[in-house]
């Protein structure tokens, strides 16, 4: 066989987020390396087989694997047709260096619902304008790894409050166009980030930037219904570009803003 190699990086505009990496190999291996950032890993496709700390791992489909930094590892493929992986690279403000122990002794985390949300992770990182989504699903991810390393003993999150789920939103009705990070609005509402989406989840049944993108297509919809042009519009709604607003506009409305706006006055034929 061939041997294939395909590979994507970029570094995302969310902090944390040292960078992400996608790749396809069929036959290369990764020789003994050291990170200074903790390394986070799914494969979609195939296996991979490691070392970490003298000791044999590997990466099924359900498993998410963290391996932490200055620990040395290698890396190859455990098929014969290689594997697809998606990997972040996150700073030590995610996971400090107390971590690393218990990440040397149980790297590979077998949670369905941590290896979904890095894969929603993954796809809210190379959606041009959705930082804050971002933003809202890694710190979420970030409290799931240190349930996973803490001892069981470590006192749990403090439950939500209401009120500063309300005020949340008040914040990000007056950023409705420029938008706001989660880092600002947790300084801004004295709360820690996992906190702070924990409320708001919990009190209204949506995330914060679902929330927001929702808010942003109400007035969308009105200024398409006004006649105003979809490049227009996005600009007016706080949307990175109109490409951003056409994919947010289809997911929820399930067609495109061109077409909505054409369909205005009962024109269902156009």
């Amino acid at each position: 066989m061939v041997a294939r190699q395909e590979v994507s990086a970029w570094r995302p505009r969310i902090p944390g987020v040292v960078e992400v990496f996608h790749a396809h190999f069929t036959a290369h291996a990764y020789p003994m390396h050291v990170h200074d950032v903790w390394t986070l890993l799914i494969v979609d496709d195939g296996a991979v087989r490691y070392d970490l700390n003298r000791r044999e791992h590997g990466t099924p489909g359900d498993t998410v694997s963290l391996l932490p930094p200055q620990v040395p590892h290698n890396g190859s493929p455990a098929t014969p047709h290689g594997f697809r992986k998606r990997v972040l690279y996150l700073d030590l403000t995610q996971l400090d260096e107390s971590f690393i122990g218990a990440a040397v002794d149980g790297p590979d985390l077998v949670d369905p619902l941590l290896r979904r949300r890095v894969g929603q992770l993954h796809t809210a990182l190379a959606d041009r304008g959705g930082e804050l989504e971002a933003q809202s699903r890694l710190t979420l991810i970030r409290e799931r790894l240190r349930t996973h390393l803490r001892p069981r003993s470590a006192g749990r999150e403090r439950p939500a409050a209401p009120g500063l789920a309300h005020g949340l939103r008040e914040l990000l009705d007056e950023r409705l166009l420029p938008g706001v990070t989660l880092d600002e609005a947790a300084r801004l509402l004295h709360a820690h980030p996992t906190h702070l989406v924990r409320a708001f989840s919990g009190e209204f049944g949506i995330a914060p930037h679902q929330y927001l993108t929702a808010r942003r297509l109400d007035r969308a919809r009105r200024l398409l219904l006004d006649g105003l042009p979809p490049g227009e519009v996005a600009a007016a709604t706080g949307f990175y570009d109109q490409s951003h607003l056409n994919r947010s506009f289809k997911r929820l409305v399930g067609t495109t803003p061109g077409r909505f706006a054409r369909q205005r006055g009962g024109d269902a034929t156009s």
